[in-house]
């Protein structure tokens, strides 16, 4: 007398008598296309209500100036860049970060599946108090910064380094849900991404 069991793997061995088994092959990882990842990375970007603007090298002095519209803006020292009225950061306080409209930096890396931007705080992002004071913070990425996901980040990035993860402005919700933006650090984010 046979289970139900023996006689379903019974039928089973039968069907396949003969048939060699076949060795599944995984397809070999597809290169992700540079531009492919820079329009993802911006279509996530603009996701988290952030503004996003691509330029030449040529053109980004002008935009930034743009951008900042007569904004007062911290910059770190290493940032490479002349930003007009601008207030180099050698150590400024709390309080004087307070009374300055907004931040320019660079970026260590963009993240397109999350349209995540890393900070690491290397002298052309600057400590990591002025990327959060400032009411504006526009933060520039090269499009050759810019990553598939977060594995290929974690590798490009040093862990003893300080690290900020910025996925869109500062926001959060109150009991209400109400969104509140600006509440943990910049209430407006502009990346400026360089192609």
């Amino acid at each position: 007398m046979t289970s139900a069991r023996d006689e379903i793997l019974r039928r089973v061995r039968s069907a396949l008598d003969g048939v060699s088994p076949a060795v599944a092959v995984p397809p070999a990882p597809r290169a992700p296309d540079r531009g492919d990842l820079v329009a993802l990375f911006v279509e996530r970007v603009e996701d988290y209500r952030a503004e996003v603007t691509r330029c030449t090298p040529a053109e980004l002095d002008g935009l930034v100036a743009e951008v900042l519209n007569g904004a007062q803006a911290v910059v770190p020292p290493g940032l490479g860049l002349d930003v007009a009225g601008s207030v180099v950061d050698h150590g400024l306080t709390s309080i004087e970060l307070d009374g300055i409209d907004a931040v320019v930096t660079r970026a260590a890396v963009g993240i397109a599946e999350t349209g995540t931007i890393v900070l690491d705080h290397q002298p052309d992002q600057g400590r990591r108090v002025i990327s959060l004071v400032p009411d504006l913070h526009v933060c520039i990425v090269d499009s050759s910064q810019v990553v598939a996901d977060v594995p290929d980040a974690i590798a490009l990035l040093d862990p003893a380094r300080p690290l900020t993860w910025i996925s869109g402005p500062s926001a959060t919700s109150d009991i209400e849900l109400d969104r509140v933006e600006g509440v943990h650090g910049p209430r407006t984010l502009h990346v400026v991404v360089v192609a």
